[in-house]
C-alpha cells in the first residue's frame, strides 16, 4: 500500500517546482509562531479549516468527476454530493467542537454563546491567531491550484470515480489529525513550549511531503496510460 514510500519517488517528486510549493505552503505556519505569536490553538484551528477547504475541493472533484460521466454521473452525484456535504459536514463540525474546547482548556479565543453552530466555530478559528485569514488563503489559493491543474487540466477526473473522490478526505482527517491534537493538547500540558509547536507544522509537513509522493505517483501512472 505504501510502496511509493522509496527514495526514488522522493527524488522524483522534488524534481518538481510543485511540490516544492506544496512543502513551502505547509511550513508557511512558521512565520506564524516565530513572528505572530501563534501557539498550539491557532495552529490546531488552522488545520481544521483546512479540512473545510479539502471538503470543499472534493465537492468540486466530485462534481467533475460526475459530469465525465453524463446524466448517469449527474444522477448519482445528486445523491452523493448531499450526502458528502452532510456527513463530511458533520465529522467536521464534531472535530470543530473539540477544537473549541481546547481553545477553551487552554486559554484561546473563546466563543462565549453557549454550544457552538458551523459559524461560530469558522468565526473563532479565523480569530484564533493573527493574520489568520492569510495563511487561510494561501491554502485555499493553493488548492484551487492543483485542482484546476492536476485534476481538470491533467485530466484526472477522465479516471476517478465519484465514489472514489467522496471517501478521500476522511483518511487524511483520521491518520493526520488525531496525531496533531494529541500532540495539541500535550504542549498545553507542558505549557506549550515553541519547540513542541514547531514539532507540530514539521509533522504536518511530513504528511504533506507523503501526499506530494503520492501524487507524484498518480501522475507517473497518468503520463505511462498516455504513451
Amino acid at each position: 500500500m505504501l510502496s511509493f514510500l522509496n527514495p526514488d519517488t522522493l527524488a522524483r517528486t522534488y524534481r518538481d517546482p510543485i511540490a516544492w510549493l506544496i512543502l513551502a505552503v505547509d511550513l508557511f505556519p512558521i512565520v506564524a509562531v516565530l513572528t505572530l505569536g501563534w501557539g498550539a490553538t491557532p495552529l490546531v484551528f488552522l488545520y481544521w479549516l483546512e479540512n473545510l477547504i479539502i471538503g470543499a475541493v472534493t465537492l468540486a472533484r466530485m462534481t467533475a468527476t460526475s459530469v465525465k460521466d453524463g446524466p448517469a454521473g449527474l444522477v448519482i452525484m445528486a445523491f452523493l454530493g448531499p450526502f458528502f456535504f452532510v456527513h463530511y459536514g458533520m465529522f467536521c463540525f464534531v472535530h470543530g467542537v473539540f477544537v473549541s474546547v481546547f481553545a477553551n482548556l487552554s486559554g484561546g479565543i473563546q466563543d462565549g454563546f453557549g454550544f457552538p453552530t458551523p459559524f461560530s466555530l469558522i468565526n473563532q478559528a479565523l480569530g484564533s491567531g493573527a493574520n489568520m485569514t492569510v495563511f487561510v488563503i494561501t491554502i485555499i489559493t493553493l488548492q484551487a491550484f492543483l485542482f484546476v491543474q492536476d485534476f481538470l487540466w491533467r485530466g484526472q477526473y477522465k479516471r476517478s470515480e465519484v465514489q472514489t473522490e467522496m471517501m478521500a478526505p476522511y483518511g487524511r482527517i483520521i491518520v493526520l489529525h488525531i496525531g496533531l491534537f494529541a500532540g495539541a493538547f500535550a504542549m498545553v500540558a507542558m505549557g506549550e513550549p515553541m519547540l513542541g509547536v514547531l514539532a507540530l507544522i514539521l509533522l504536518r509537513a511530513l504528511w504533506g511531503i507523503v501526499m506530494s509522493m503520492h501524487r507524484r505517483v498518480r501522475l507517473d501512472a497518468a503520463l505511462q496510460s498516455k504513451s
